[in-house]
């Protein structure tokens, strides 16, 4: 089976998005976004999911916020209809589960009475997760056999409810009310004219499974005082029952080094997702805001003649990631392999561009201890470079003391400029809007290029140190914190070892001591 032929033109796809979290997405919503031809989205569908789809792909935001204008349901049911009777895949994304008070259930409906076909993806329901995200299983062996989701987005004036209150208030179980935030003094107050016990813990979880989650405990006889106390807003589910006595044990999100945390992450954009994925998994909140781009040479004849030469140098230097993709890339490109390194030596500035490098089936010679250009220097220097041809590939803008070193202890160097970086003009906005928010709590750099583009969005310097106060500025290693340095920026965190990991593992450790 071909990729293309995962999901059908003319099909709509009922997909839940899940809580919040994008690493709860299924794999088949994945792939259904990923070859979408028309994305219909929710305000509680988390929007890094969209990026998913395909950048010509037609998103329609078809969600409702407060109490503003939204598009009615039947509106929805339509436009789903007519986008799949023009032949296009799609996607209508809903937060949680489709068909867990989704009303998915009526979009179904709808498309099967219109003859659209369709299919369900079921997702992680909210009415579950967010509990969990907060430390609280809503069954347990000893506290609870039994959950009980409910909508709390009943009219509180109506003259007969259609939820058995005397039913819910004697449950021994769990009760789960989603969509029950701006009716919780009426739920509290019904369950406790049926005779549920005053006592009887209660737990209110805003936007779980977000880095930005909240959680409030109490009981049915003071969780309204404390909602209002803590300006609890939608959206929120509501726990209650003993099961949330075991927060307190069980609370594992919410302790996360980084939780609570927005780290700004200046990355080239392709490069970003290991670092927002590891700012994520210490419980963070990566936002892109990349301060470089990477772009390939426009004229290949500069590598092009490099490879076609390659024979006559005894080392290859890469001293980033960037210069593998642009060169072993070009090489393969150009129907060569590893056979055409026949002979001669590659060396490596760090792991990172190791590993780079062992996707085109090369393994490097040579790994220096620091990873940055003068560790790379005295590797070269014990290894004995004297009268050897080296090839570096590189930026063409970047340190000259390697091939300079290099130079001086007798060996013949090619500097050759594999890639530019370039900074995204339409990123300047962005990043004055994230900073002027004041709700960032660090700015990650990992290369002196995103440092100086960074600062130089903001000409007035004492703008942005005031912008920057309280803000943890956090290098990936020395020579990016002398660069963020010398543009005036205060440097708290350098990574000890010079990798993406390393500096997220260093910015978590200062973050936990500085609580």
């Amino acid at each position: 089976m071909t990729q293309n032929s995962l999901i059908q033109p003319g099909t709509v796809y009922l997909v839940g998005a899940g809580p919040g979290d994008p690493g709860l997405l299924t794999l088949r919503g994945k792939t259904c976004l990923e070859q979408a031809d028309v994305v219909c989205h929710d305000n509680l569908a988390n929007p890094l999911l969209l990026t998913y789809a395909p950048p010509e792909a037609e998103r329609i935001y078809v969600g409702r916020r407060g109490r503003g204008a939204y598009m009615p349901q039947e509106a929805i049911n339509q436009l789903l209809v007519d986008k799949a009777r023009e032949g296009k895949r799609v996607v209508r994304l809903k937060g949680g589960d489709p068909l867990v008070f989704g009303r998915g259930g009526e979009e179904a409906e709808w498309l099967a009475a219109s003859g659209v076909p369709f299919e369900i993806v079921p997702g992680v329901t909210s009415a579950i997760a967010v509990p969990a995200y907060a430390g609280i299983p809503v069954t347990h062996r000893t506290l609870a056999s039994v959950v009980t989701i409910v909508t709390g987005h009943e009219d509180p004036h109506k003259e007969q409810s259609a939820l058995e209150w005397p039913r819910l208030a004697s449950a021994d179980g769990t009760l789960v009310f989603v969509m029950g935030m701006k009716n919780l003094p009426t739920i509290v107050q019904r369950l406790l004219d049926e005779g549920k016990a005053p006592d009887t813990p209660v737990a209110l979880i805003r936007w779980g499974t977000y880095a930005h989650q909240r959680t409030v405990i109490g009981t049915l006889a003071d969780i309204v005082s404390h909602a209002q106390a803590e300006q609890m807003t939608p959206p929120t589910v509501i726990v209650i029952g003993q099961v949330v006595r075991l927060r307190e044990q069980l609370n594992w999100f919410e302790t996360r080094p980084l939780f609570g945390k927005r780290i700004l992450v200046t990355r080239a954009q392709d490069q970003a997702e290991a670092l927002t994925d590891l700012i994520a998994a210490y419980g963070g909140e990566a936002v892109e805001c990349p301060m470089i781009e990477i772009r390939l040479p426009d004229d290949w004849h500069e590598i092009d003649q490099a490879i076609d030469e390659l024979s006559s140098y005894h080392w290859l230097i890469f001293t980033s990631a960037n210069g593998v993709k642009s060169f072993l890339g070009r090489m393969w490109a150009r129907g060569f392999d590893t056979r055409h390194l026949h002979g001669i030596r590659v060396g490596c500035i760090g792991p990172r561009t190791a590993e780079e490098v062992e996707k085109y089936g090369v393994k490097a010679d040579l790994i220096p201890q620091d990873y940055v250009a003068e560790g790379l220097i005295e590797a070269m220097r014990a290894a004995g470079v004297a009268g050897r041809r080296v090839l570096i590939a590189r930026a063409a803008q970047a340190r000259e003391i390697l091939p300079e070193q290099l130079k001086a202890m007798g060996a013949f160097v090619r500097v050759l400029p594999a890639y530019v970086t370039v900074a995204p003009p339409h990123m300047r906005e962005r990043v004055r809007a994230l900073l002027r928010e004041r709700n960032i709590a660090a700015v990650t750099f990992t290369s002196s290029s995103t440092v100086r583009n960074f600062c130089a969005v903001f000409p007035d310097s004492r703008e942005l140190q005031q912008l920057l106060q309280g803000v943890v500025i956090a290098c990936i290693g020395p020579i990016t914190a002398q660069t963020a340095r010398e543009a005036g920026l205060p440097v708290h965190v350098v990574a000890p070892q010079h990798t993406v990991p390393d500096l997220v593992r260093a910015l978590a450790l200062h973050m936990r001591e500085r609580v």
